[in-house]
C-alpha cells in the first residue's frame, strides 16, 4: 500500500527547494529524500526535473 504523506499537493517552501537541492547534489537517493522530505518520489522527481536537477536512481 501506499505511503499517505501530509504534503500531499501542498506549494513548495524555499527551505524545501533548498533542501532539495542539497540532498540531491548529495546524491541521495530517490526514495531516501523521499523520506526526508515526507513528499511523494512523484513529487520529488516533478520538482527535480522543473529546476534541472539529477535524482540517484539508487534504493
Amino acid at each position: 500500500m501506499a505511503e499517505k504523506f501530509e504534503r500531499h499537493r501542498q506549494p513548495w517552501t524555499q527551505d524545501e527547494i533548498q533542501k532539495l537541492h542539497t540532498l540531491a547534489k548529495k546524491g541521495m537517493a530517490l526514495k531516501a529524500i523521499s523520506k526526508a522530505m515526507t513528499r511523494s518520489e512523484e513529487s520529488i522527481k516533478t520538482r527535480a526535473k522543473e529546476d534541472g536537477l539529477s535524482i540517484a536512481k539508487l534504493r
